[in-house]
């Protein structure tokens, strides 16, 4: 039998100023020097305790993990938080747009404790994504629900942020979501919210306060609301209309949702504007007529209702979001 080789001192003292890095959350050096570990044979593998190193193999590069069902992703939902806030991501293609809100994040997240989760369902290239990042290689065709909640069962944050790529983080966007969700009467809070009068039309609620839905480019919540409102409905394999229906799950538990207001740019949200249109309004519409046979009825969950009269009218909120 083959003696696995031990990790000589040039490779020991690499993983030590990496594991120094990552504590300084210096996660560009850290990616580096796992880079450099990987060029002198060594796969560093993160322990609670610490790390390791092991061999690396010649297919190490090449060979990622095979991609799973969302279902088979296992939760962590039912032990205590060990981090301040989790954050999600659906890789549904650009993955470039996600490195840049990551880093944008890291930038201003200050001295908490932040994990990153990307439900990939493209196959990107392990490292895509940078150090420290929780991705999870979903089958091919996974829909958007059902990868948005593998991701969200990785969730070990007090809160939760689901996010879009198209946002960037240009200060702390933490500080003011921490404090709008330490009033238990809130249950989601985010800086893009929508009104509606009639389950028909939906307008942007420009002010912060409340609002009717939270769009999902950026909703943050509490770990908890994610169990006692459940998850997202897998039968929204766009997003289109997900985020309102959620939106309404979580008023219906009695909370508010809420617009706050957070430095953030919203650049061009790539799923919109790069589907073709006659398709994009046809899911729109499918997943549109998914939430009205839930809600349609549910007045009492609108800030400003003015039911429309007795028929049956498709979504009038052909904005590019949610």
């Amino acid at each position: 039998m083959r003696e696995t080789p031990e990790p000589d001192a040039h490779a020991l003292d690499l993983a030590e100023r990496r594991a120094t890095a990552r504590a300084a959350k210096d996660f560009a050096e850290a990616d580096a020097l796992r880079d450099e570990l990987g060029a002198a044979g060594w796969t560093v593998v993160d322990e609670p305790a610490g790390w390791r190193l092991e061999p690396a193999t010649a297919g190490d590069d090449h060979e990622p993990p095979a991609p799973v069902r969302s279902a088979d992703v296992p939760s962590v939902l039912e032990a205590p938080a060990t981090a301040d806030v989790s954050i999600h991501w659906v890789c549904e293609g650009w993955p470039e747009d996600i490195v840049r809100a990551i880093a944008s994040l890291r930038a201003h997240a200050g001295s908490r404790d932040v994990g990153f989760v990307v439900a990939d369902v493209t196959g990107q290239p392990e490292g895509t994504f940078g150090e420290d990042v929780e991705v999870l290689r979903l089958e091919a065709g996974t829909g958007w629900g059902a990868a948005r909640n593998a991701g969200l069962r990785r969730t070990t944050g007090r809160l939760a942020f689901v996010m879009d790529g198209s946002i960037e983080a240009t200060g702390d966007v933490f500080g003011p979501l921490e404090d709008a969700l330490a009033d238990p009467a809130v249950g989601i809070a985010g800086p893009f919210g929508i009104v509606t009068k009639d389950l028909r039309q939906f307008d942007e609620q420009p002010e912060p306060g409340p609002c009717d839905a939270v769009e999902g480019y950026f909703m943050a919540m509490r770990r908890e609301t994610l169990t006692t409102a459940g998850l997202f409905d897998e039968k929204f394999k766009w997003y289109r209309t997900a985020d309102i229906e959620y939106s309404f799950r979580v008023k219906d538990l009695g909370l508010r949702t809420s617009v706050v207001a957070v430095p953030v740019v919203k650049h061009e949200h790539r799923m919109w504007f790069e589907s073709d249109p006659a398709t994009r309004a046809k899911w729109s519409k499918r997943n549109y007529y998914r939430f009205l046979d839930r809600w349609r009825d549910r007045w009492d969950l609108v800030l400003d209702p003015h039911p429309p009269e007795p028929h049956d009218h498709g979504p009038d909120h052909d904005h590019e979001g949610h």
